[in-house]
């Protein structure tokens, strides 16, 4: 009697209203942060992918690093196509070894530089635009002086036959075309290049005759 008695009350609804709407604020953070995820995966695909380019997987992708291939190809591409490449010219040329097998080049002394050269041990079907094929390339016939300066002069017959004077625009193309062109096997024969002694013909026929 000294405490009331609970009343009985029916049961109550309570209810709870959650939106699905991401607040503002926490939907920019997200986006930062998924855009921060994406970009890192895609730095390190990147990454990946450029360490894998740099270094390849064993010997299958290695990276081509070479300075001289490269030099070798610009100076090539300076020359025009009618002639021979220096490509060409070093993988028909004997080498130093076989050379000394030849007797023609026995005793090889190049002579004195000079814009002329001297060519011997030619094949007999060998032509004067075979000569200019291999020589053209030491001459810029862009140049009208280098142009006239270019001069062959092939040997067929006489005790002189397989032989030629080559005249160059300077001591430089000549010096050059010794040192790339000496042993170089045209028709199954290396040529002997050296450097011609035209230029001091008196002085050379005098020391000739003092020899003997």
């Amino acid at each position: 009697d000294v405490f009331e008695q609970p009343q009985h009350i029916g049961h109550k609804k309570i209810e709870f209203h959650i939106s699905t709407e991401i607040p503002a604020v926490l939907q920019i953070n997200s986006e930062k942060e998924e855009k921060n995820g994406k970009s890192s995966y895609f730095k390190y695909l990147n990454a990946t992918t450029e360490e894998i380019n740099n270094t390849g997987f064993g010997r299958i992708f290695p990276a081509p690093s070479s300075n001289d291939k490269m030099e070798t190809e610009e100076e090539d591409d300076e020359i025009p196509s009618e002639f021979i490449s220096r490509k060409d010219l070093e993988k028909n040329r004997l080498s130093r070894e076989e050379m000394e097998k030849f007797s023609v080049f026995k005793n090889y002394e190049p002579g004195d530089p000079n814009c002329r050269i001297y060519v011997k041990n030619l094949a007999k079907q060998v032509q004067e635009k075979d000569l200019k094929f291999i020589f053209g390339r030491y001459v810029d016939f862009q140049s009208e002086v280098e142009r006239n300066m270019f001069d062959i002069r092939l040997m067929k017959e006489g005790r002189m036959k397989g032989q030629a004077f080559i005249g160059l625009p300077n001591e430089k193309a000549a010096a050059k075309a010794l040192k790339e062109a000496n042993g170089y096997v045209l028709f199954e024969k290396p040529m002997v290049v050296q450097f011609a002694r035209s230029a001091r013909p008196k002085q050379d026929a005098n020391e000739g005759k003092r020899k003997k």
